[in-house]
Parts: C-alpha cells; structure tokens; sequence
C-alpha cells in the first residue's frame, strides 16, 4: 500500500490538512481540514477547505472519511463543510467524549449538549482499522495533548496530530484540560517504536526564522533530534521541560471558538430563534 499524500499548508493557524489516497479516480481521505475564521468580524471563509474539494473534484476522488486527530484548540474544523459536498463519514478519537464533558460547563452547554460522542459519525478505538479504497487507516490511540488525541497509520506514514512537531520545534503542549505530558511521553514514544523509516506527517508547523514551514519526519529523525524528546531523553526530565515550557505558552489565539465548534464535529452552535449562530465567550478574572 503506497498512499499518495497531498499537504495544504495554512500560514495563518499553522495548520496542515491532508488528502490521502489511493489513486486518482480512487478513494480518499481528509485528514485534519481547517475552517478559516476571521476573529474580528467573526466571519467564516472557506478559502482552505475549498483548496481540499477542488483537489478531490480535480483528481475524481471519492471522500470515504474526515479524520480529526483530536479537536484542535487552534482552528475551527471544516468537516462538515466536506461532508454536505462530498459525503464521507467524520470520525474522531472515542475519547472525545471527555474533552465533550471537559468543556461542557466552561462554556454553560446545558442538557441539550449530551457530551456522548454523538455529533461524530464514528468514535474510533485504538488498533481499530478503516478502509478506503485500497487504504488501509490504522488508529493509534496517542493522548497526552489531551485524552481524545489519535494518530492515523497509512501504509508507511503516520499522520501524527499533536504529539510531535518537526524535530527543531519539539512537542505538544499539555496544559489544555485533560492533557497530560506523562502520557504524551508514553504516546510518542509509541510513535518512536515504528521503523525507522515510517514518515511522520505533522498537524502544525511554527517554525524558527531561518526555515520555512515544512511538516514531514520520520521516526529516525525525532528519535534522534527532537528537541525535547530526541537522544533517549527520560520520562522526569521530558516531563519537566514539557511543564517549564507549557508554563511560559499564552492560549491559542482561536481557542474559546475552535473548541465550541471542534466538539461538535464541525457544527456550529445550534442557531437562534432568529436564524442567527453565536459562539459564547466566557470572562474570567471578575
């Protein structure tokens, strides 16, 4: 199985989507799509996701799922907006349901919002393997950033969400509720014990001033060179520069919305009595 992998890099979030497939005129899958969101206006462009549909439209591809490697703190998911045009089941890791129970109350969701799983088409277990044409998508159960987070093995790439960056920016924060950095140091390194030459494509990119953006790995490479886990660094010492970095990290720009939206699978909020959909915004410090 040699799964043909297109990127789409968005420079505002960071953010890098994925369309695997297994030939043109084949089957497809879209890993991780970005919704674009402009703050001030609250607006909703789709300039990402329709790069995505016109690839799937241009190489005659059949869209089976939407992965989402966790629900993302950092942009909204466009799922659904894939969904009504290109059909597809949306499936996420079946730890979701604690991040659902994690933010209920932060943003008041009330009995209407059951926090069971149930806006996602399919809640995915560890070891459990879903077919695409002549793709074959293993789950990897990886928590750490928070309880939901999966990685998606393809043949010999594995689409790693937020577990590792690129080798000289490191790893994934842990400090959203549920996030843990003694289980992402377990989870990655069940992403180190993959050969060698296993591709590691990243969900983000913030990289130094003297590189441009770029998301592919391998396992040799982070084993060897990532900066916070590479050289056989232990669980104590990960673990406390993981805290010492997370400590100094401000909230993601888009994080109160990303997440209303993100564990709904993509939905908005249900609209108003006047046709209208709000996202809340909850003042802390008074």
């Amino acid at each position: 199985m040699n799964p043909r992998i297109e990127p789409f890099h968005d420079a505002v979030t960071g953010t890098i989507s994925y369309v695997v497939y297994d030939q043109p005129g084949g089957h497809a899958v879209v890993i991780d799509p970005v919704l674009d969101f402009d703050p001030p206006g609250a607006r909703i462009r789709t300039d990402n996701v329709q790069a995505v549909g016109d690839f799937l439209s241009q190489q005659h591809l059949q869209l089976v799922w939407i992965l989402e490697t966790h629900a993302h703190a950092d942009h909204l998911s466009a799922a659904q907006w894939l969904k009504q045009r290109f059909g597809g089941k949306v499936a996420i890791g079946e730890h979701i349901r604690t991040v659902q129970a994690l933010f209920k109350p932060v943003f008041n969701l009330g009995a209407s919002f059951p926090a069971d799983g149930s806006p996602f088409d399919a809640l995915l277990q560890d070891g459990e393997v879903l077919a695409a044409g002549g793709l074959q998508v293993e789950v990897l159960a990886v928590p750490g950033h928070t309880p939901a987070d999966v990685a998606y093995r393809i043949g010999d790439a594995v689409f790693v969400g937020d577990t590792l960056f690129m080798p000289d920016v490191g790893t994934a924060r842990c400090d959203f509720p549920g996030g843990d950095a003694h289980q992402l140091y377990h989870s990655i390194h069940k992403l180190l014990a993959l050969p060698d030459t296993t591709r590691l494509f990243m969900c983000h990119d913030y990289p130094p001033t003297d590189r441009a953006a770029a998301w592919e790995s391998t396992v040799a490479a982070q084993r060897q060179y990532n900066l916070h886990i590479g050289n056989g660094v232990d669980e104590a010492t990960f673990v406390a520069r993981r805290q010492a970095r997370d400590a100094t990290l401000q909230p993601p720009n888009l994080l109160l919305p990303s997440i209303q939206v993100n564990i709904r699978a993509g939905h908005l909020p249900p609209a108003d009595d006047n046709g209208r959909h709000y996202l809340k915004l909850p003042i802390s410090g008074v």
